[in-house]
């Protein structure tokens, strides 16, 4: 890691006009067994909508630390305004971060301009590539869990972020990824490997949150295998600076087909 560039309240890297506009969308993670949003994870899109793909682009290195800024500030500014109560989850790089206490000023600040309690956040740790400097990981991770954020490590299970994570690092909640629960109802395979993380889970006292739930069966299934927290196209789509709509009949839908009469049996 380079120095910070944190000097007298001010930090040349992380302040200051991004050359292009991005807004939010906001998809809910939700709670089968408590029937309930449980939080809002916020997601890059362009202003009309356009994909995250197509913000992600326009962000050069010398804009990384600006932009994962202006992300956190955006997001929160964004879920007060809509009077989200859930707690929202932010993505972050942990590239983008040189000195965890440093470059946490600019989410404290317009927490408290807002009025946005501390233990509503939630930081994923998103990364492409792999980690080459753990510790650091590491030390994001306490610093954050110390000011009280919760922080979860994002597409468990595949690319680089596996199992040896854990064997140094202390997350709150494991975003399992899609490919881990693609057809989970119907794949023996994909079954074996999620009720084993379950198991490792709990010792660990780690929350599992099952990412890319597309249908109703297999949001059954992951909520009998023992993961009740799910995000996914089967409860709501990301929606453009809105909150989620409808959730109640999406839960029923899921909930009271006749399939989960069997719940208790079936753990």
């Amino acid at each position: 890691m380079g120095r910070c560039a944190h000097v007298n309240g001010r930090c040349n890297r992380c302040e200051g006009e991004l050359p292009f506009r991005f807004t939010m969308a906001f998809q809910p993670i939700v709670d089968l067994r408590e029937r309930r949003v449980h939080a809002y994870e916020a997601l890059v899109r362009g202003p009309g909508g356009e994909p995250a793909s197509q913000v992600l682009g326009q962000v050069t290195e010398d804009l990384l630390y600006r932009f994962d800024q202006a992300c956190r500030v955006k997001a929160i500014e964004q879920a007060s305004a809509l009077g989200m109560q859930e707690a929202l989850s932010i993505n972050f790089l942990p590239n983008a971060v040189y000195e965890p206490e440093a470059c946490i000023q600019a989410t404290l600040e317009v927490s408290r301009r807002v009025g946005w309690p501390l233990d509503r956040l939630i930081f994923e740790v998103v990364e492409s590539e792999r980690i080459q400097d753990r510790q650091h990981l590491h030390d994001i991770i306490t610093a954050y869990r110390r000011m009280g954020f919760r922080v979860a490590l994002d597409d468990f299970g595949t690319g680089y972020a596996n199992l040896d994570l854990l064997t140094e690092l202390t997350p709150d909640k494991l975003k399992l990824d899609r490919q881990l629960v693609m057809g989970c109802d119907r794949d023996p395979r994909r079954q074996a490997l999620l009720r084993a993380l379950v198991g490792m889970a709990r010792p660990l006292g780690i929350t599992l949150i099952a990412e890319g739930v597309e249908t109703p069966d297999e949001a059954r299934w992951l909520f009998r295998a023992g993961i009740p927290l799910q995000q996914g196209y089967v409860f709501a789509r990301p929606a453009l600076d809105a909150l989620a709509h409808h959730l109640d009949e999406r839960l029923s839908a899921v909930l009271d087909a006749p399939v989960m009469a069997g719940v208790a049996a079936c753990r």
